[in-house]
């Protein structure tokens, strides 16, 4: 009923889901993984049959006429006999998750015959059984008979982390291609900053060249740079608008709508200053990260039902025992023949069916059973064969277990050594931005006191926009930084107010601010 279904949907154990295993078990998508070392086929459920909890009614209704040749009179006084048999009969069988099972039978015919031997005819019957079995060893208790329920229920738990994890990683995506936007944002703003310079330094240029106070070899260095600083322009743009189709694509259903492709996006969050260093140490982010990754908490549930067929596989290696027992009751009725003609005839049953019931119920015909069936497989080989590759399979999710939690650490310190390095990268890239700053202020303030040319004017600029560009991309990679570091923890949803119910539902009931 569940094999091959641990982890199913994006993102649970399969091959090349975040925290797969080396040696997984189950071949189904998305379950607990084909590793390269998988050796057996999955035995999840494995165990003793399991009957359906639900309560069964069954009914017979039906009449049959039958007529059989006979070699003498002897016996039925007649040379062919005629049987005229109605029938009803109605059951109930149920099966409980103790091992139970239950059924209760209610048998009426009526039998009319041509032979005037027979005392009665029609014949009327009526019988009743109640039959109850209980098991001992094999298929004992509720751990074996509701493992199929219990690993579904913990399949539907694994769909729903699995859902889970698959919105952060979106989440995380999507937030990725916007820094990437406002990095080409950013970047554009600078390119036309430096182009808006480089043409008044051409046009101051060239009204110097008119009053012949530079040469003609300083105009030409300024329609080069105007000329360049136009083509970083162009690439800017251009980058700008790949970046704006990119994020309308992560978020929309279709660009067929030539608008909705032409229209510009303009980001909301810009890049702002590194944060002070968070008071939490290390540790706290593992065990944050341990607590709430949808992959640990995924394979948590799977070692659960790894654990549920473990037990399931070592209780069908028990002999079967069950005790049995029946009560029931029978009664009969009918009229006297009237073609009856082997001497006086007298009865002492009723006539009628409501007699023949009452004479079932009123316990003066009981029919009860009690009693053990035992049966002892030997060698039990099959049996064992599940039993072994359950213990494997559960200590194989054991050891991915452990590896999943090894690699969480290992991605939150890595995270956080790269959150560290960007926040220094950023500093430095704002210190430089600054020192190129005030050596274009400096330098400009003394072109226009003469002591300087255009050229080193230009040049200072060229460094500034460099410095400037550098420091959009440190403070771009500052971002992406945190971004993982959400991710890593599992943080991811808490930290932009996504609750995981507006995910199912496709609505945000309470914006982050």
């Amino acid at each position: 009923m569940v094999q091959g279904t641990p982890g199913g949907g994006v993102g649970g154990f399969g091959a090349g889901a975040p925290g797969a295993g080396a040696g997984g078990t189950t071949g189904g998508a998305g379950g607990a993984g084909a590793g390269a070392s998988g050796l057996v086929q999955s035995t999840l459920g494995a165990g003793t049959p399991v009957s359906s909890y639900d309560p069964a009614i069954i009914g017979t209704v039906g009449a049959e006429h039958q007529t059989n040749p006979l070699a003498n009179l002897q016996i039925y006084g007649v040379p062919s006999l005629q049987l005229n048999t109605g029938q009803a009969s109605f059951g109930y069988s149920q099966a409980f998750a103790t091992g139970t099972s239950i059924s209760f039978e209610f048998n009426n015919s009526r039998q009319a015959t041509n032979s005037p031997y027979e005392t009665l005819s029609p014949i009327l019957n009526s019988m009743y059984r109640f039959t109850f079995q209980q098991q001992l060893l094999a298929g004992f208790g509720l751990g074996p008979n509701l493992r199929y329920l219990r690993i579904a229920k913990n399949n539907k738990k694994i769909s729903d982390i699995a859902f889970k994890d698959q919105v952060i990683a979106t989440v995380t995506q999507i937030e990725n291609i916007y820094w990437d936007l406002v990095n080409a944002y950013e970047q554009a703003q600078v390119n036309e900053q430096s182009l808006s310079f480089a043409r008044q330094s051409l046009e101051n240029a060239r009204k110097q060249f008119q009053l012949q106070s530079i040469p003609a070899m300083d105009v030409m260095r300024a329609e080069a740079e105007v000329s360049k600083r136009d083509q970083d322009l162009t690439v800017a743009r251009t980058n700008l608008q790949l970046q704006e189709l990119l994020i309308k694509n992560a978020l929309t259903k279709s660009l067929d709508d030539p608008v909705l492709e032409s229209v510009p996006v303009i980001p909301t969050d810009r890049l702002q200053t590194t944060q002070a260093p968070s008071n939490e140490t290390v540790q706290d982010l593992i065990a944050g990260a341990l607590n709430d990754r949808p992959e640990l908490a995924e394979s948590d549930i799977d070692l659960v039902n790894r654990q549920l067929s473990r037990q399931a596989a070592r209780n069908a290696l028990l002999p079967s025992l069950s005790l049995v027992g029946f009560y029931g009751g029978s009664g009969l009725a009918g009229p006297l023949n009237p073609i009856y003609n082997a001497g006086p005839n007298s009865s002492t049953v009723p006539t009628n069916f409501a007699g023949a019931m009452e004479n079932a119920f009123n316990n003066s015909s009981p029919d009860y059973y009690i009693g053990f069936n035992l049966n002892i497989p030997i060698r039990n080989r099959v049996a064992k064969a599940d039993q072994y590759r359950s213990e494997l399979e559960y200590r194989q999710a054991e050891l991915r277990r452990e590896e999943l939690r090894k690699q969480i650490r290992i991605e939150v310190r890595n995270a956080q050594y790269a959150l560290e390095q960007t926040a220094a990268r950023v500093d430095a890239a704002r210190k430089a931005r600054d020192l190129a700053q005030r050596t274009f202020e400096i330098t400009q303030q003394e072109q226009t006191l003469g002591a300087g040319s255009t050229y080193q004017t230009m040049t200072a600029q060229h460094d500034r926009a460099l410095a400037e560009l550098d420091l959009v991309t440190a403070m771009t990679i500052y971002e992406k930084a945190k971004v993982e570091l959400d991710r890593a923890t599992g943080s991811t949803l808490d930290h932009n107010g996504i609750a995981i119910q507006d995910a199912i539902n496709g609505t945000v009931s309470n914006p982050a601010p």
